[in-house]
C-alpha cells in the first residue's frame, strides 16, 4: 500500500529526549546564512604559512619565506621545478563566473563538492560568487571545512560512526549558525543514527536526506517505496529532521550517448516522484531540499527537478571550478553543450623529458605519484619554448609511479625539454599536491606565478 504523508499528519523533527530534554530546531539548511559562509580570516592566515621541503611545489628559494613573501619576489613558471601541477588563475575565475552564472539561470543552487580540491580559498571562491554552501563525502573532510568556519554543508554520505555523531552533536550544539545536512537510505541506518545521537545527548536534531539509488548504482533506497519507507522512519526519530531526498544520478552513466542521458532521466523524474509522496511530511517551516547533479549532468537535473514546487534544488557539481582537458571536457554540460561561454582548463601537469632510449620513446619525470590517471592518460599539448603538440601523433602511452611515457613525439620533444600536459579527473589531482601555484595564464610564454593553493587532504 502506497505510503502518504498528509500535512500536518507526522511527527517531525524535535521531539522528548531521554532525561526530558527537547530537540532545538536550530539552523535549516534550506534558509539563508549571514556573512560569506567562510571564516576569511582562516583562509587569509594560509599566505603566513611558511614554506620548506614539505611541499613538492616550493622551489628551495621560497624555503623559510611565507607564502605571501615569496610570492612577493615575482616568481615565474620557470622558478619551478618538475614534475609539476599548476592552475590557471584565469581559467578558475572564469569556470566559477561562468557555473554560478548558470545557475543562477537555470533557478537552481549550488552547493559545489568540495572534496575536489580541498581548498579553502577555493571554496571560499566559489561561496562569494553565489554558491549556497559546500558538499564534502566524509566526516574527516567536514573537520576541514569545520576548522575553516564554513558555515552550511551538505555531506553527501551517510554518517554511521558513533564518535563521528557525538563530535557532530557538539559542533551542532556550540553554534547556532551552522546549517549541516546528510544522508540516509535504511531505516537500520535512521536506527543507529537515532541510538548515537541520543546517546551523545543531541541537542539540536540532525537534518537528513533521503537518498534515492538506482539499479547497478551506489547507495541509496532503491525504489520510492522503499524511499518513503525510510522517510518515515526519520520522522519517527527524535533526533532527526527530515529535510528533503537526494541522490546522485553520475553512477548510472558513463558517457553523454543517449542510452546513458535517458538513464539519467528516468533516475532524476523518480527522484521528482520521491519528493512529491513526501509533500506534506516535513516539519512546520521547513522547506525540503532536493539535491542532485555531480559535474556530469547538471543541466539534466536542471531541466527534471528545477520546478518542483516548494524544493530548494540544490546541485553539487564540483569538478566544475578545474574543468579538464580529458573526461570532463567531453561530458560537461557546458563543454558537450556547445554553449557561448564553456569551462575552461584550469589544470596543467609540467614534467621533463629525462630519457630517449628508442627513437619514438620519451621518459617523462611525472608519474602516477604526480598526476591522475583513472579517467585518461595525460594529453600532451605543448614544448615549452617550442612545438605544439596538440593534433601531432605524440600521446602519453602509460605511466609508471614516477615516469611518463611519451610516445611518437619524433624530434619535438628533446632530452631536457619540459612539456605541457592537459590532465583528466581533477578530483584525483588536486590530492598528489599539498600547495599548487597558480599562473597568471598557462599559455603565456612565461607565465607569472600569482597565487599558491594550498590543499587538505
Amino acid at each position: 500500500m502506497e505510503q502518504t504523508f498528509p500535512n500536518g499528519g507526522t511527527p517531525g523533527g524535535g521531539g522528548a529526549l531521554p532525561g526530558g530534554s527537547t530537540l532545538d530546531s536550530g539552523g535549516a539548511f534550506a534558509t539563508s546564512a549571514p556573512g560569506p559562509g567562510i571564516a576569511e580570516g582562516a583562509v587569509a592566515a594560509l599566505a603566513e604559512e611558511t614554506l620548506d621541503w614539505r611541499f613538492k611545489a616550493a622551489p628551495p628559494e621560497s624555503w623559510g619565506r611565507t607564502a605571501r613573501d615569496w610570492l612577493a619576489t615575482g616568481p615565474t613558471l620557470s622558478s619551478l621545478g618538475t614534475p609539476l601541477l599548476t592552475l590557471d588563475g584565469a581559467a578558475l575565475d572564469h569556470n566559477v563566473r561562468t557555473m554560478a552564472r548558470w545557475c543562477a539561470e537555470a533557478g537552481v543552487a549550488l552547493a559545489p563538492h568540495g572534496k575536489t580540491t580541498m581548498a579553502p580559498a577555493l571554496w571560499q571562491a566559489q561561496l562569494a560568487a553565489g554558491s549556497h554552501g559546500i558538499t564534502l563525502a566524509n566526516l574527516p573532510q567536514v573537520r576541514v571545512a569545520r576548522a575553516f568556519g564554513v558555515r552550511r554543508i551538505l555531506l553527501a554520505n551517510t554518517l554511521l560512526d558513533p564518535a563521528g555523531l557525538a563530535w557532530l552533536a557538539a559542533e551542532l550544539a556550540a553554534d547556532p549558525g551552522f546549517a549541516f545536512l546528510c544522508w540516509t537510505d535504511s531505516t537500520e541506518g535512521v536506527r543507529l543514527m537515532d541510538e548515537a545521537l541520543r546517546a551523545a545527548g543531541a541537542e539540536r536534531p540532525l537534518e537528513v536526506l533521503v537518498e534515492l539509488g538506482g539499479p547497478g548504482g551506489r547507495t541509496g533506497a532503491r525504489g520510492v517505496d522503499a524511499a518513503v519507507e525510510v522517510a518515515a522512519a526519520v520522522l519517527r526519530a527524535p533526533t532527526l529532521r527530515l529535510a528533503g531526498v537526494g541522490g546522485y544520478e553520475g553512477a548510472l552513466a558513463h558517457d553523454a550517448g543517449a542510452e546513458g542521458l535517458a538513464a539519467v532521466r528516468s533516475y532524476l523524474k523518480e527522484l521528482g516522484e520521491l519528493h512529491g509522496r513526501l509533500a506534506g511530511a516535513y516539519p512546520e517551516g521547513v522547506r525540503p531540499v532536493v539535491s542532485a547533479g555531480g559535474s556530469a549532468y547538471f543541466d539534466l537535473v536542471a531541466e527534471e527537478l528545477a520546478a518542483l514546487p516548494e524544493a530548494l534544488v540544490v546541485l553539487r557539481s564540483g569538478a566544475y571550478i578545474a574543468h579538464d582537458d580529458g573526461f570532463y571536457r567531453g561530458i560537461s554540460p557546458l563543454a558537450r553543450g556547445g554553449g557561448p561561454t564553456p569551462l575552461r582548463a584550469a589544470l596543467h601537469g609540467w614534467a621533463r623529458v629525462a630519457s630517449r632510449p628508442e627513437p619514438q620513446l620519451a621518459l617523462l619525470d611525472a608519474g602516477k605519484r604526480d598526476l591522475p590517471f583513472d579517467e585518461g592518460l595525460p594529453e600532451p599539448q605543448l614544448v615549452r619554448g617550442g612545438a605544439e603538440l596538440t593534433g601531432t601523433a605524440a600521446r602519453i602511452s602509460a605511466l609508471n609511479d614516477q615516469h611518463a611515457f611519451l610516445r611518437d613525439a619524433g624530434d619535438l620533444a628533446p632530452i631536457g625539454a619540459v612539456l605541457r600536459l592537459g590532465i583528466s579527473h581533477p578530483c584525483t589531482a588536486f590530492d598528489k599536491w599539498t600547495a599548487i601555484p597558480v599562473l597568471d595564464s598557462a599559455d603565456a610564454a612565461e607565465p607569472k606565478v600569482t597565487g599558491l593553493i594550498r590543499t587538505f587532504f
